[in-house]
């Protein structure tokens, strides 16, 4: 699996990370416990068993651009919800988003919520939560309105655990 991820500045992410702090300080889940490096906050643009990096030339053309994030959005998987904080579209990151889609094509089925028209825009601020401590994640995150940037852009190959920064 490959993933095209805007990387915000650093308000958003600063606000992203004290979310895991609080979380973490709790003993919550939340997306911050992976210790690698390549572990931040970031906005996952699109998603794709297999992607030609090289179409993806110039797309950074389109950084910086402005980053709001709004409120919580939730995101139910069977008995697990993952906590995110959603991203307001804004017509630069649409026009970001849609020109990935049409570089790279229609994503696999597994990944058809990454396509064109049925993206939510998120940072994930904890996946895997049990619907029963939903409630004290969700009293726990502070989720103050940021405004800031998404300023780079990367893939994430997560077979290989490699970063590719393209912006």
């Amino acid at each position: 699996m490959l993933s095209v991820e805007l990387v915000p500045d650093a308000a958003v992410d600063a606000a992203v990370r004290a979310d895991w702090a609080r979380l973490d300080a709790a003993g919550l889940p939340h997306a911050g416990r992976n210790p690698s490096p390549s572990n931040r906050p970031h906005l996952t643009l699109a998603v794709r068993d297999h992607l030609d990096i090289a179409a993806l030339a110039g797309v950074q053309e389109l950084l910086p651009l402005p980053l709001h994030l709004g409120g919580i959005v939730l995101f139910r998987h069977s008995r697990r919800v993952v906590v995110a904080r959603q991203v307001v579209v804004s017509a630069a990151l649409l026009r970001l988003h849609h020109e990935i889609a049409e570089r790279l094509g229609a994503p696999e089925p597994r990944y058809a919520n990454t396509g064109r028209d049925r993206w939510t825009p998120h940072v994930t601020l904890a996946r895997s939560v049990p619907i029963e401590r939903l409630g004290e994640v969700l009293q726990t995150v502070a989720a103050p309105e940021v405004e800031g940037a998404a300023t780079g852009l990367r893939v994430w190959d997560a077979a290989a655990k490699i970063v590719t920064t393209l912006a």
